[in-house]
């Protein structure tokens, strides 16, 4: 058996005999891959498995957005949906926004003037899902890894959707497939949920009309795929707690290790969602 990193060219012929492009995992034999990919691959209907009562403090938020302004550029929020782990609905609305809509965007959003007429005012509408988020919790008492009352935010691009809604929430409270590094391009550009959801899911989304949901759905469903995956405790990448814990008067020393010493004592920067709770 080699031992050590394979070359390039054989890991791609391993992976193509043995590997799954859904889950990225490799099996022993062709036939068990054969086996697994039908039970890897999901629909638009058909839900991942419900999670336990120690796995259900996400929630998933999408927001689609109509156009304001004089060339109808401006996002503004006009419907928003918030999902469990289970898929099941939180909370779903239309939204009034504060700005006249010049660009309903219709062939994507699916909103007509009628719609938005006698629509949740927006400041309803942030109150609503700051309790959600929240979840009885003050805002100002969230702490990372607490495990208090309040809920980890999913959703594809969180950032974008919270500044429409005049929303905040912390940053290591939030899990955005746009920037989790696992799911971004080498570039370290965002993928589309698009690309993400035929991907590591296997189905198609944004087909015609987008419907919030179904990115809540998509977003979730990553999410939980990227939780799910093995993470040696011990390992310290992808802690986020990786810090340098060096003091200015030794940076000659560092100056004198190998490459190899230095990489030894590096680690990810990032946040690993498969040491969620």
């Amino acid at each position: 058996m080699n031992e050590g990193p394979l070359p390039k060219v054989e890991c791609a012929r391993v992976f193509a005999a043995r590997g799954c492009g859904i889950c990225l995992n490799i099996f022993d034999s062709p036939a068990t891959v054969r086996y697994h990919r039908p039970a890897c691959q999901y629909s638009r209907a058909a839900p991942m498995p419900k999670a336990g009562s120690a796995r259900g403090r996400a929630v998933a938020m999408a927001c689609k957005m109509v156009g304001g302004g004089s060339d109808g550029s401006l996002d503004l929020c006009a419907r928003l949906c918030i999902i469990g782990e289970d898929e099941t609905v939180i909370f779903q609305t239309y939204v009034k926004p504060t700005a006249p809509v010049t660009n309903y965007r219709y062939e994507v959003t699916g909103i007509r003037p009628e719609y938005l007429r006698d629509a949740m005012p927006l400041k309803l509408a942030q109150r609503r899902v700051q309790d959600i988020l929240c979840n009885g919790e003050p805002l100002w008492k969230i702490r990372p890894r607490s495990y208090g009352r309040a809920r980890v935010l999913v959703g594809h691009g969180v950032d974008q959707d919270l500044e429409r809604l005049g929303l905040e929430y912390p940053a290591f409270m939030i899990r955005d497939t746009a920037k989790y590094p696992p799911l971004m391009k080498t570039s370290k550009l965002s993928n589309p949920l698009k690309y993400l959801t035929q991907a590591y899911l296997g189905y198609d989304v944004h087909t015609g009309v987008q419907d919030p949901y179904e990115d809540c759905v998509a977003a979730m469903r990553l999410y939980i795929r990227m939780r799910s995956q093995a993470h040696p405790r011990d390992y310290a990448s992808g802690s986020g707690e990786v810090q340098n814990n060096y003091p200015a008067w030794r940076q000659r020393e560092l100056e004198r290790m190998s490459p190899e010493e230095l990489l030894a004592l590096s680690g990810s920067d990032y946040y690993c969602w498969c040491l969620d709770p």
